[in-house]
């Protein structure tokens, strides 16, 4: 039986802070882990949407919409005149027409397309995210889940992308806006009163452990402590851990690519951090630049939405494959729903989770096809349904995790990693998968 002060409430309290052990959970994580080798897939970036864009007026373009189709590489598939540089790429990408999900405002949805399952006020769930690092496990000293930039407001929604009871080894590190001038992570950084040369020496790193945490606690596991200071260590004063996080070390050709913008520089990290081991990065750069287009949609879509979009994902997969990731990584962008068919008074488009698209690259995905499809104006599915639990297993099949698993809750209750509708296991799309 532990000590009722455990080393997380040792750590959570700030003691070890000054040498960055709030990345306590990345260590803990690393020391309970076995990495999953189902396949050369071993990474994942979300590049989130916040907000739901049109799927009328992006991926699925309708007569209704008040933006033209245009052709693309691809004999066949047409999307959105406000998406031309994809257009000329939609040989790297895969869309799925004919997503089918559950909830209709924000708070829901989002949790929903984040775990899987409807909000329960009787528990919480894992997020995918958490669920793929508990997997497959760290890769070098680099943490393994990331989230950039983390909320300002809306805080709720960064909890949705969290471990629940899976326990914090597999939450998010929540990482500032990196588009700021004043950018920098400071769980990475030694401060000034400590010399890298000490703490290389070991003698200040124990000297605190020994201080505060040893003479609390007389039955404390101190050799599982000592293996956890050791990854410490490695993890604040290795070059490539900190290097993963510097911006600095991109061009400024590269940056102009993705954008100096927070969406183009978080997926620009989301990139830095997979190349350096990272196993599942939330680029969500939109947070302050919304989907949540219930008023003047067209005039959103078209001037500070679908542009952004258009150039930094584009950036994003040509970069991958120009530095041989793109084979390794899945690259997944969506958000949380689409928008309804009809235009409101407001010139906005509403809620609308009955049918929506995403889109798909990297990690073994059958490129340049659509899945799915909806009728005239987009309402409905029509062809070829693909639930959450669906895409989770599809994600899962190419990380070579089994997606027939299920977790214990604290409650005694099973829960689907793959969750779809009607408490079913979803089933991997076969048609995305190589």
């Amino acid at each position: 039986m532990r000590h009722p002060v455990s080393r997380r409430d040792f750590i959570s309290a700030g003691s070890l802070g000054f040498l960055g052990i709030s990345l306590n959970d990345y260590l803990r994580a690393a020391s309970s882990s076995k990495v999953v080798s189902g396949g050369k897939v071993n990474s994942v970036i979300l590049f989130w949407l916040e907000g739901g864009p049109s799927h009328i007026d992006t991926w699925d373009p309708k007569k209704n919409s008040n933006f033209k189709p245009i052709s693309t590489n691809v004999a066949g598939i047409q999307i959105s005149e406000l998406l031309p540089n994809m257009a000329k790429k939609m040989n790297k990408f895969a869309l799925v027409r004919s997503m089918h999900t559950r909830g209709n405002d924000h708070p829901q949805a989002t949790h929903y397309v984040v775990t899987g399952h409807e909000i329960n006020p009787a528990m919480q769930f894992p997020s995918l995210g958490s669920i793929i690092t508990k997997e497959m496990g760290p890769r070098n000293a680099v943490p393994p889940h990331v989230l950039v930039p983390k909320w300002d407001r809306g805080r709720q929604y960064e909890d949705y992308f969290r471990a629940s009871f899976l326990g914090g080894d597999y939450d998010p590190m929540c990482i500032p806006d990196p588009s700021k001038p004043d950018f920098q992570v400071t769980d990475l950084s030694l401060p000034k009163s400590v010399s890298e040369a000490s703490v290389e020496g070991r003698s200040a790193f124990l000297k605190a452990v020994d201080k505060r945490y040893r003479t609390m606690n007389d039955r404390a596991e101190h050799t599982d402590m000592d293996a956890f200071s050791s990854q410490a260590l490695k993890m604040i004063l290795t070059p490539a851990v900190r290097d993963a996080f510097d911006l600095s070390k991109e061009s400024e050709k590269t940056k102009e690519r993705y954008g100096k913008d927070s969406i183009g520089q978080s997926a620009l990290l989301a990139r830095r951090l997979v190349e350096a081991g990272s196993r599942f990065v939330t680029a969500a750069g939109f947070h302050g630049n919304s989907w949540d287009t219930h008023s003047n949609n067209d005039v959103s879509h078209k001037d500070r939405l679908c542009p952004p979009l258009d150039r930094t994902l584009v950036a994003l997969v040509d970069d991958l494959e120009e530095r041989g990731l793109l084979d390794s990584t899945l690259v997944v962008a969506m958000g949380e729903f689409g928008r309804t068919p009809l235009i409101n008074p407001n010139l906005g488009r509403d809620h609308w989770p009955n049918a929506w698209s995403m889109a798909l690259a990297g990690g073994g995905i059958k490129v340049g096809q659509v899945v799915g499809a909806t009728d005239e104006r987009g309402h409905n599915v029509t062809e070829r349904v693909v639930t959450m639990g669906d895409l989770y297993a599809t994600i899962y099949k190419t990380l070579g995790i089994d997606f027939h698993k299920e977790y214990m809750s604290p409650i005694g209750r099973p829960i689907k990693i793959a969750n779809s509708l009607d408490d079913r296991t979803g089933e991997p799309v076969k048609e995305l998968l190589g």
